[in-house]
């Protein structure tokens, strides 16, 4: 119970926050949030601790909590992202994350060429041709989450830690994308090419071949998803 209170609570006040319902400066205290949402002490600071880690929010000795402004904000952590693309905001986000990934995701691919190993490999050839059969039938729901697999290996295979470290904010992209209905019926065929591409040049240590293919498959996401919703932003 007191698991769910959390989740709900937090959900709550992330979602409220990003979206700007609670501005940057909007103070409250720990006593008028317990009241507001009927929990017990324990867990609102144990929601409070979590939006702390994420900076969306401080405590201040005397004043109460206080929402940050979203300059500070910790924007890759994944449930910061989640919320984003679930508020009003969500075509700059999306234009943010997808121009990210075009940043990262090829240099990502060019690593994996060469660093990756031969079992991590066999595995991206293998989740590729996953991606085709799934894409072709349209069936979406396991498509994301061989999605996922896909380029959360990509990122690990790259032997960069520092890639490696934003698997989760790939992955709440993709599922963002998914889930609010941005998604063709059937992803496209030239994406699902460049998903093969940049598996076989991983698999055969091309890394100029690898990069090219990934940048082709982000460039793609943002002309479907980005460029129409820029003017709206």
């Amino acid at each position: 119970m007191v698991t769910v209170l959390h989740s709900s609570v937090l959900e709550t006040l992330g979602q409220e926050i990003v979206a700007g319902e609670l501005p940057a400066g909007a103070v409250a205290t720990l006593e008028q949030l317990q009241a507001r949402f009927q929990v017990s002490r324990t867990v609102m600071r144990e929601c409070m601790r979590i939006l702390e880690s994420m900076n969306l929010v401080e405590s201040r000795r005397r004043v109460g909590i206080v929402v940050r402004p979203s300059s500070e904000w910790t924007v890759l952590d994944a449930r910061v992202i989640r919320w984003r693309l679930d508020g009003p905001g969500r075509g700059a986000q999306l234009r943010d994350l997808t121009e990210l990934r075009i940043a990262i995701e090829p240099a990502a691919a060019a690593g994996a060429a060469r660093r990756a190993t031969p079992e991590e490999r066999a595995t991206l050839t293998e989740l590729a041709d996953r991606l085709r059969s799934l894409g072709e039938a349209g069936r979406l729901v396991e498509f994301l989450e061989v999605d996922i697999a896909f380029h959360s290996l990509l990122l690990r295979a790259s032997g960069n830690s520092m890639f490696g470290a934003l698997e989760d904010f790939v992955a709440e992209v993709l599922a963002g994308r998914t889930h609010h209905g941005l998604m063709p019926a059937h992803p496209v065929p030239a994406a699902l090419d460049a998903h093969e591409g940049a598996a076989r040049a991983v698999r055969d240590h091309d890394p100029v071949a690898a990069e090219r293919w990934m940048r082709e498959l982000v460039t793609e996401v943002r002309a479907a998803i980005v460029d129409p919703l820029d003017g709206a932003i």
